[in-house]
């Protein structure tokens, strides 16, 4: 272990991690090299605590459906349903599982209690309306922005026509369409004049943004341009999903990460006057560099290939500049998977620390990279170190 590496590194607190962060920071991404290990989602609630009290935080946003995050929401702003409720609808992917999650819940609703609506802790998703198994149905988002919209517009279309060009969900839901192309309506006629119902729907609510945020409010206006959001980027999704070339799953990782930046932008504009946001996410979904993934056995023809897309937080970084900041966390032992000495991961796991924070400008970029036991891990890139604002190391996870 280097001098530079014991002088850069030091126990992790927030305060340590934070220290190395830009004070124009208005979005910190906090990231996570796999899902599922309670020990990162702890973290950050102890990251968020203090951003909260000591920093002027006032939102989270997850890795999460962006429209069933609005169940969560108002139960920890408004306290509207049960924490049962919000855990079971307020989250995609398993995460209404996690014991962290639960806690991140509770600790945000009794912040709020006692606190005016202007000061109350808010609750993101920006991940688009998808699901392990696919992407859900644009059905939600679109009879959301009808039922919005025809309250206060005379529309060209009514809910009847969206039923029809939709038709059952299960076409749209169909988990066989992951794998298999053709068996995607993303590219049907009727899914095509969904994506133009979407598109004028967008702009009529950018058009008339003056006469609905009077004759409804602020926030009802920005729920509706989530939901306009989300149909456009779902019936997109869905429209890559019916692709049939060999480009077809790089499009789908574009596509996922630009719904992602789209929100989050949506996020820190709509929290501008209340303070900085912190984004919750895998590593590869808030780092600034383009994101890799080398396809592991089991993808079929695809196996072996290496995929490449830029990230949600490359993007986003580049709205923002330097009023965007990415913390990566990354670890060293996962029971029988040990580093091995000359990769970063090795390096790092000589610090005393448990838990380590530091500034990665010091790190060596010609560290080797590390090849993990499994392909749920995605290991730091020590060539790109340089495009982190702080690591956080678990010696042991």
């Amino acid at each position: 272990m280097t001098t530079s590496i014991q002088d850069a590194a030091h126990p992790f607190t927030p305060r340590a991690l934070t220290a190395l962060l830009s004070p124009a920071t208005r979005l910190l991404g906090l990231g996570e090299p796999t899902h599922g290990v309670e020990a990162f989602p702890e973290l950050r609630n102890e990251l968020f605590r203090h951003l909260v009290e000591h920093e002027g935080y006032r939102s989270i946003t997850l890795e999460s459906h962006c429209l069933a995050a609005l169940t969560a929401d108002a139960y920890v702003t408004d306290g509207i349903g049960t924490l049962e409720d919000a855990m079971g609808n307020g989250f995609s992917h398993g995460l209404g599982a996690s014991p962290a999650n639960r806690e991140l819940l509770r600790w945000m609703r009794a912040h709020n209690e006692q606190r005016p609506p202007y000061e109350r802790l808010r609750f993101y998703g920006f991940d688009g309306p998808l699901e392990i198994t696919g992407p859900g149905s644009p059905r939600p988002a679109l009879t959301a922005l009808h039922d919005y919209l025809a309250a206060h517009l005379d529309l060209p279309w009514n809910r009847e026509t969206l039923d029809e060009l939709l038709g059952p969900d299960e076409r749209w839901t169909n988990p066989a369409a992951t794998t298999d192309p053709t068996q995607s309506v993303g590219r049907t006629p009727e899914a095509n004049e969904l994506r133009l119902i979407a598109d004028d729907v967008r702009a009529l609510l950018t058009a008339h943004a003056p006469h609905l945020t009077a004759a409804t409010s602020p926030d009802d206006w920005w729920r509706a341009d989530l939901h306009a959001r989300s149909a456009a980027g779902l019936l997109r999704y869905h429209a890559g999903m019916a692709d049939t070339t060999p480009t077809r799953v790089g499009t789908l990782m574009c596509l996922r990460d630009a719904m992602m930046a789209d929100n989050l932008d949506a996020i820190v504009r709509r929290e501008a006057r209340r303070g900085p946001t912190l984004a919750f996410a895998h590593n590869r979904h808030l780092q600034k560099d383009k994101s890799r993934w080398l396809l592991p056995d089991g993808w079929g023809p695809l196996a072996g290939r290496t995929l490449e897309w830029w990230s949600a937080g490359a993007i986003i970084g580049t709205h923002l500049g330097d009023q965007y900041a990415f913390a990566a966390t990354t670890f060293g032992t996962r029971g029988s998977d040990i580093p091995h000495p000359d990769t970063l991961e090795g390096l790092l796991s000589t610090l005393p620390a448990a838990r380590a924070v530091l500034d990665p400008s010091c790190l060596d970029r010609k560290l080797t990279p590390r090849v993990p036991a499994d392909h749920t891990y995605f290991a730091l890139d020590p060539a790109t170190t340089d495009q982190i604002d702080a690591i956080v190391f678990f010696k042991e996870i």
